[in-house]
């Protein structure tokens, strides 16, 4: 007679709450920065939007006043305000036109062809200003530029167009700064070589068969397969345009000239806040701003659907 030892397993079922304690458990220490970092002072900022606050007297309740003097009589806003308009509206089309065109010849020529040596090379060369981000170090090397006697005005001089120092030109000074935020177009360059990357080749293929050439295969097949990139990009870049700061600030050394050209948004706001001392009027300028954004976003997003196609979808 043999014995065999019989071995129980026992399995403790967890509770139906505990998966989720588990979960609010690791996922703490990003919801306490979250709320330190961000939706406190955010709170912080909306309240005193309504207050006069100068950073060394307690915050006075003073209601909707400063969004009515924003509106009704600040002059300076409304030069601020159309001042980042008309930068956005500028900078971003070229930044992403420029993009679109650097990634695709950065593509690897053809699909039938084989990918051109250095590739690797033009591509890290291409993204590598935006690396640098909005630097003071590259704003300043900018200002050298456009400055008088900077290179820039220099190269044009040869040519014949001697325009002197376009910082100090109301007529020129915004376009240094679009010049600024152009060059730094690596980023979404990088995005659009990967959804080049995406599109099918049999697309392509049947497009040639059909007799379709360069011009009508790019308007027919990669525009609308890379709508979603474009739209992705477009609503990144726009953002990131309208909290433009470090260029404005070190190209017109913190005064927004000349005669309010270089007047961002963000640096106008600056002054309220930090040379002014008015906090409570730039936290409603904040939230103002954030407001607009939102809008433009939104615009972006419902206009989309005429426009953005995803694979699979039927229209």
């Amino acid at each position: 007679m043999s014995i065999r030892p019989s071995i129980r397993l026992s399995i403790r079922p967890s509770g139906p709450g505990r998966p989720q304690r588990s979960a609010y458990l690791f996922l703490s220490p990003w919801l306490l920065g979250a709320g330190l970092l961000t939706v406190g002072p955010m709170a912080a900022s909306l309240w005193l939007s309504f207050t006069d606050y100068d950073l060394f007297d307690s915050p006075k309740w003073v209601g909707l006043r400063n969004y009515r003097t924003m509106f009704t009589s600040d002059d300076h806003f409304w030069n601020a305000l159309w001042t980042t308009v008309r930068f956005v509206a500028i900078a971003v089309p070229i930044q992403l036109a420029l993009a679109l065109g650097v990634a695709l010849l950065l593509a690897g020529g053809t699909r039938k062809s084989k990918p051109h040596r250095g590739l690797g090379f033009y591509r890290s060369a291409f993204y590598a200003p935006s690396l640098l981000g909005a630097s003071v170090s590259v704003a300043l090397v900018w200002r050298a530029m456009f400055g008088g006697g900077g290179a820039f005005v220099r190269v044009l001089g040869w040519f014949g167009i001697h325009t002197g120092s376009w910082i100090d030109q109301p007529q020129y000074a915004l376009y240094s700064l679009v010049a600024l935020a152009v060059w730094q177009f690596g980023a979404p360059m990088v995005i659009f070589l990967a959804g080049l990357k995406q599109i099918p080749a049999d697309l392509y293929e049947a497009a040639e068969l059909d007799g379709a050439g360069p011009i009508r295969r790019f308007a027919a097949v990669t525009v609308p397969m890379l709508s979603p990139v474009i739209l992705f990009n477009l609503v990144l870049d726009m953002i990131h345009a309208f909290q433009s700061f470090t260029g404005a600030f070190v190209i017109s050394s913190g005064r927004g000239g000349p005669s309010d050209s270089t007047l961002l948004y963000t640096l106008y706001l600056y002054q309220r806040g930090f040379v002014d001392f008015r906090m409570g009027y730039a936290s409603a300028m904040a939230w103002v701003l954030l407001l607009a954004i939102a809008a433009v976003t939104t615009v972006l997003f419902r206009t989309a659907r005429g426009w953005v196609f995803y694979a699979g979808e039927s229209r």
